[in-house]
């Protein structure tokens, strides 16, 4: 197991959320512009700003976003602005309600449909001039209706994130890395201590859900809602007899606000986290060394989960032609191994993937991860389940999880419905 020591790369501090749903918090408009839409023409290009809502997280990759759009910025002399939303899903429903959306924003799998359906997005994936360089995967992600939406920004899998120090303070080698459900009990009791435990990760789908998978289950199949079989129930049992053991913590617990954290302040062994966690690491705890392995298998083999967001385009964007123009330089090989260095997600574009892998050999557990990952469902009405399943998660501890998979089962099939 080598080992991996963070080095600086940008910025200072750090403030991690999920890639899906963000923390709480307010939100605000986008009317400050002063740019008057266009008819859509084609006619004389708009010199309109173009206004950027992104979730992030943490400085690295605010820094990387930003310090990108203003290089596109001054070689196009089209102003942009990039802001960081506390909560995207509701800032930018808040900015379609009142009229004034972002022209670009990062957009969530289980978003996409809802937006898509209301005619709140520009349907511009098949403009785009790098559209046959993403993964078919991601693209199909972000189709609905048959129409390609958007272009998927990077994507990220969940792995197994160690501190090494710990690790070998325990008198733990290679040979002892966790590769079934079995395994990672034993280690994770072995880890914990008083003040630390030996397992963290974020009371979410979004972490839990990599176990739903590796018991062979998930929440949708074939259009089908699944949440509530008994494999997706031994999953959470599992989860939930490791929590009462105290082995496992959601990061709340332990008063650390995600995975990262938990692991950066010692307060866990190991963590669930994707890709991101890398440049979370190198800005706030730098001296930290770690090493990333696959997820253990479970019952139903090997699982994980699949992130990715595209940047969504307003269908009201006063500039959309620029707006096409800075997705393209966003999403270009260049640009996105720059991002992947800065802040550690993997191009959605297949020409960046052996560039990739030669500067990352450390993180090739998160590009194996793909094999095997599960995407959270894309359909109208997903991401209002998924934030009811998450606050029934931070309760399994003492809840009953077949109860809790019901409720969701019952709320897949009425947005299935």
């Amino acid at each position: 197991m080598a080992r991996h020591k963070t080095s600086r790369v940008l910025g200072t501090v750090a403030v991690a959320a999920s890639t899906a749903l963000l923390a709480a918090g307010c939100g605000s408009g986008f009317d400050d512009t002063g740019a008057t839409p266009s008819d859509g023409s084609g006619g004389e290009a708009s010199t309109a700003g173009l206004n950027l809502l992104i979730g992030s997280s943490g400085d690295a990759e605010t820094r990387a976003v930003e310090d990108a759009v203003a290089a596109w910025s001054a070689e196009s002399g089209i102003e942009a602005n990039v802001q960081v939303a506390n909560d995207l899903p509701q800032q930018l429903s808040q900015g379609f309600a009142a009229g004034s959306p972002p022209d670009l924003f990062y957009l969530a799998t289980e978003a996409l449909a809802g937006y898509a359906a209301n005619g709140s997005l520009a349907p511009y994936g098949d403009r785009l001039e790098n559209r046959d360089d993403f993964y078919p995967s991601l693209v199909e992600n972000f189709t609905y209706d048959g129409e390609f939406y958007c272009a998927p920004k990077d994507f990220s899998t969940l792995a197994l994130v160690i501190d090494t120090t710990v690790w070998s303070e325990a008198g733990l080698t290679d040979e002892d890395v966790p590769t079934t459900w079995d395994e990672l009990t034993e280690i994770a009791q072995q880890l914990t201590t008083d003040g630390r435990v030996g397992l963290a990760f974020g009371a979410e789908y979004q972490r839990v859900g990599a176990f739903m998978a590796q018991a062979g289950g998930g929440l949708v199949s074939d259009g089908e809602a699944i949440a509530d079989s008994e494999e997706n129930v031994t999953a959470l049992q599992y989860v939930k007899d490791r929590l009462e053991d105290g082995s496992f913590a959601f990061a709340a617990d332990i008063g650390a606000g995600w995975g990262g954290e938990a692991l950066g302040t010692g307060a866990a062994a190991m963590v669930i986290e994707g890709n991101w966690i890398t440049g979370a690491l190198t800005n706030d705890f730098p001296d930290v060394e770690y090493t990333v392995a696959a997820l253990p298998e479970g019952p139903g083999g090997p699982g994980t989960l699949q992130f990715t967001n595209c940047w969504g385009m307003a269908a009201d964007s006063a500039n959309q032609d620029a707006a096409l123009d800075l997705v393209e330089h966003l999403t270009s090989t260049e640009q996105q191994l720059a991002f992947s260095e800065a802040f550690g997600p993997m191009p959605s574009i297949q020409s960046a993937a052996a560039d990739w892998q030669a500067a990352n050999p450390e993180l090739a557990a998160f590009l194996e991860g793909a094999d095997s990952a599960q995407f959270p469902p894309n359909i109208a009405g997903a991401a209002d389940v998924i934030t009811d399943f998450n606050s029934q998660l931070e309760g399994l501890r003492g809840g009953d999880p077949a109860a809790i998979l019901q409720t969701v089962q019952g709320n897949l099939e009425a947005a299935l419905g």
